[in-house]
């Protein structure tokens, strides 16, 4: 099976169509090719938001991933030094 990625516009699109209530949920999933689950999924992280906060979350899940890499090597780091200072010369 073929993964597709969606863009958040798309996201956004789906969850707005959705809340307009014109078509079932199980026909907008069949509609545009996604699970149920996938779209409870997008419903419970972007329920409500608009496009410009989105792309603000995405920005943030970014840096905050790089933050996590950061502190990861700092205590590679730490530790490095640690068993370092403990070695008896």
């Amino acid at each position: 099976m073929q993964k597709r990625r969606f863009t958040e516009e798309q996201i956004v699109a789906i969850l707005r169509q959705a809340q307009q209530g014109e078509q079932t949920i199980g026909e907008l999933c069949r509609e545009h090719g996604i699970a149920d689950h996938t779209f409870y999924r997008w419903r419970r992280k972007y329920e409500g938001m608009e496009l410009a906060e989105v792309h603000r979350l995405r920005e943030l899940e970014r840096e905050n991933s790089q933050l996590k890499r950061l502190v990861a090597e700092r205590d590679l780091e730490i530790d490095a030094m640690k068993a370092l200072l403990a070695k008896k010369w």
